[in-house]
């Protein structure tokens, strides 16, 4: 009875990381700061040429400024604190910090979801009906959408955290993973936590479902569209206009599908292997796509290439 009533006595938490493998921290350490340190260059440059280059202030590179600095705040809320670990011999994090890093991973990876759906109806609208583009992707109808987006994640971020963090939390304050990741978190409960499965359901359905469900049909469509276009060379430019975006899609959400729609294994003996999986796939989401989305449009994309060229040009000769 005494241990059912602690949740107020929980001022922190012990992330377990990869302390069962010690010799690989500092290997992992090395690897993630390099993958983190081309984030914030990769993307910090996306959004200094969507921002300065007056070519692309359109829709598409729009909605790829608020991709890449949401990315930049996903990876930033998270691994600082996966760093830390690597090299604290006891990685503890505080009750409230716990709260706020799984609120701010929560809401950008919600964010996403949503920004990406919003980026496929774009390309929607660009191939399928290309002479009312100008008229339905406006400035007054991309930059609300984009802010919905960011609304949407952080209003199903705020609800997830306070249901998970008023739950009672008596006995083992371990976290099994490199932060406070909701799932790992809900482990640790020793109350009834189906309100919080069935809030997770929901919102799975909404944030992961629906969206790949709007993708889907909308690639569908552009696709039937793509193929009635008679010239080989004209079909290549439209398809070149969304490849990169269907790209990162399925990086991005056959990934974290995986990670949370995947089922849950009943036999005990297979349950550490589980946990390192998990915790390496969403090491995977959390930094390596994050990483490549820059890679990806800068590849793929000729209009960001040669704006990073003329930002390169421009920074050489001023010097």
């Amino acid at each position: 009875m005494v241990n059912a009533n602690r949740t107020a006595s929980v001022i922190e938490f012990v992330l377990l990381g990869l302390s069962a493998h010690p010799k690989l921290e500092k290997t992992f350490f090395m690897l993630i700061l390099l993958m983190y340190l081309v984030i914030l260059l990769g993307n910090g440059v996306l959004i200094l040429v969507t921002v300065s280059n007056s070519h692309l202030h359109t829709p598409m590179y729009f909605f790829l400024g608020n991709l890449s600095f949401l990315d930049i705040c996903y990876t930033t809320s998270s691994v600082p604190l996966i760093l830390d670990s690597f090299l604290t011999p006891r990685k503890t994090i505080p009750f409230s910090a716990c709260a706020v890093q799984m609120f701010l991973s929560f809401a950008m990876g919600a964010t996403e979801c949503v920004l990406l759906s919003m980026m496929a109806f774009d390309r929607y609208v660009a191939i399928c009906n290309p002479l009312r583009y100008p008229v339905i992707m406006s400035k007054a109808a991309y930059v609300p959408m984009a802010a919905s987006s960011w609304v949407a994640g952080s209003l199903t971020a705020m609800v997830q955290t306070s249901l998970a963090m008023r739950l009672p939390f008596c006995g083992d304050n371990i976290i099994n993973h490199f932060t406070c990741e909701i799932l790992a978190v809900l482990k640790l409960a020793c109350a009834d936590i189906s309100v919080n499965v069935i809030s997770m359901g929901v919102t799975n359905v909404i944030f992961l479902g629906v969206p790949v469900l709007f993708i889907s049909f909308s690639y569908v469509f552009i696709l039937a569209t793509i193929l009635r276009i008679p010239s080989a060379e004209g079909r290549r430019k439209a398809f070149s206009t969304c490849s990169a975006h269907l790209t990162v899609v399925v990086v991005f959400y056959g990934t974290i599908l995986f990670m949370y729609g995947k089922p849950k294994s009943k036999d005990p003996l297979g349950v550490d292997k589980q946990d390192l999986a998990d915790k390496l796939i969403s090491l995977f989401y959390g930094v390596v796509t994050p990483m490549l989305n820059p890679i990806i449009y800068s590849l793929r994309n000729k209009d960001v290439k040669a704006a990073v060229r003329n930002l390169v040009f421009q920074k050489c000769f001023a010097q």
